[in-house]
């Protein structure tokens, strides 16, 4: 896995770039991941065209090679056999009204083509990554091609920005973060879920969930404690809140053991 700094221009709307060879460390003879979900829209180009397969609600689906994955508050399983390299970027709230002029909201809880986003471009786009030398050279070109398409609109609503900022201060009731923008509740619940594309509680709740799997690969750690201090009434909350949103036992991704908090290491059949 390769990284490159955000370019400044880039920064109001991408939280990270990367440039992949399709390795993972997981053990060997695992061909299926179990995909965590961030809260966070993500793009990806996968400089092969066969088709991506994942296991989404029961059912599968094959993704086409350049896609757009929403905010999503649930796990999917995605099939890894091949190594594909490939390129991508996290994305800020605000980004989807930047690069493909929908509110983060129409693009949530699901996969969308790249390619109804951004028309024949997407063709161009791969063929000049697949040209490239290699993971640094392609990830470059990638951020130039972002770059290109970022001043057209604005970014993240001000009362947004507002309060994503107290939620970095460990704001975290919506009433409180909704008082700080200086908006009603129902229209700060309507920006929140066009430029993040989740409903601000679900939102802060993926992000308590996230603080939790940086806890979880402590060999020892208190978790009833723990649970106090991430916000959890206590540790059974904190159980049922991991497996709402992971589909796992706190126990069974610790044993698991995966190599990247959100990429979890699920067996070896997809269609299983």
């Amino acid at each position: 896995m390769v990284s490159l700094p955000v370019p400044p221009p880039l920064r109001p709307f991408v939280s990270s770039l990367w440039a992949s060879t399709g390795e993972t460390r997981h053990p060997r003879g695992t061909t299926v991941e179990r995909m965590l979900p961030t809260g966070s829209m993500h793009l990806v180009i996968r400089l092969d065209p066969a088709p991506l397969r994942i296991l989404e609600d029961g059912r599968r689906q094959a993704l086409p090679f350049a896609l757009v994955g929403g905010a999503r508050a649930a796990p999917y399983l995605k099939d890894v056999a091949t190594p594909v390299a490939s390129v991508g970027a996290m994305l800020r709230p605000g980004a989807a009204a930047a690069f493909f002029g929908e509110s983060a909201e129409a693009l949530a809880e699901k996969h969308t083509p790249l390619e109804a986003l951004w028309g024949r471009d997407v063709d161009r786009i791969a063929n000049r990554l697949i040209d490239l030398p290699g993971p640094r050279a392609r990830l470059e070109a990638f951020a130039d091609e972002l770059r290109a398409r970022s001043p057209r609109v604005r970014g993240v609503h001000p009362a947004i920005a507002l309060a994503l900022e107290a939620v970095g201060r460990d704001v975290v009731r919506v009433e409180d973060l909704s008082k700080l923008a200086g908006v009603g509740p129902r229209r700060f619940g309507r920006l929140f879920r066009e430029d993040v594309g989740l409903a601000p509680k679900r939102w802060l709740r993926l992000r308590r969930f996230q603080r939790t799997l940086g806890l979880a690969s402590r060999a020892e750690i208190d978790w009833a404690r723990a649970a106090v201090d991430l916000g959890y009434a206590d540790q059974p909350h904190l159980a049922r809140e991991f497996r709402a949103f992971s589909g796992l036992t706190l126990g069974e991704y610790r044993r698991r053991a995966p190599w990247s908090a959100n990429h979890v290491p699920e067996g070896a059949d997809l269609d299983r």
